[in-house]
């Protein structure tokens, strides 16, 4: 089942976060309780989460981005995809994806991004599968400390 996460989600959505690129799980604060709440409660952020058997296995974030050129028209921005290694190569990231379109195209989004760190090319094909090109922008990043 692919849907939008919820409040008592959070605890299985950081454990997930250990398959991206987290190393462990960040410690019960009032920063993560007030984190959580902030993309629970803002309309514009999606957690899109695929439940199998009662567990997560996969997830993505997308976030319609308001915009002034485009006709108006905002984007979505995607982050943190991620299955279970126990569970890849069964499409559940890739219906996660076409949740965060069906988002995307309900909110008038004239695009979607995404960013990745990974050079696996089974991982860039994944994306090119999904409908994402590498070809059209440049990504720069500047990491921040």
């Amino acid at each position: 089942m692919i849907r939008e996460a919820r409040k008592e989600d959070l605890n299985e959505i950081l454990e997930l976060y250990l398959h991206l690129h987290e190393t462990n799980i960040p410690e019960e604060s009032e920063q993560l309780k007030n984190a959580w709440d902030k993309i629970l409660s803002d309309n514009d952020h999606h957690l899109i989460v695929c439940e199998i058997d009662g567990k997560i296995v996969a997830s993505c974030a997308c976030v319609i981005i308001p915009n002034l050129t485009r006709n108006v028209r905002p984007y979505a921005f995607i982050e943190n995809v991620v299955t279970h290694k126990d569970y890849r190569s069964n499409g559940y990231a890739s219906m996660c994806l076409n949740y965060a379109k069906e988002i995307a195209l309900n909110n008038n989004c004239y695009k979607m991004m995404l960013l990745t760190g990974s050079k696996d090319m089974k991982i860039l094909e994944f994306y090119e599968n999904a409908g994402y090109n590498s070809s059209d922008k440049t990504a720069f990043i500047q990491w921040l400390e």
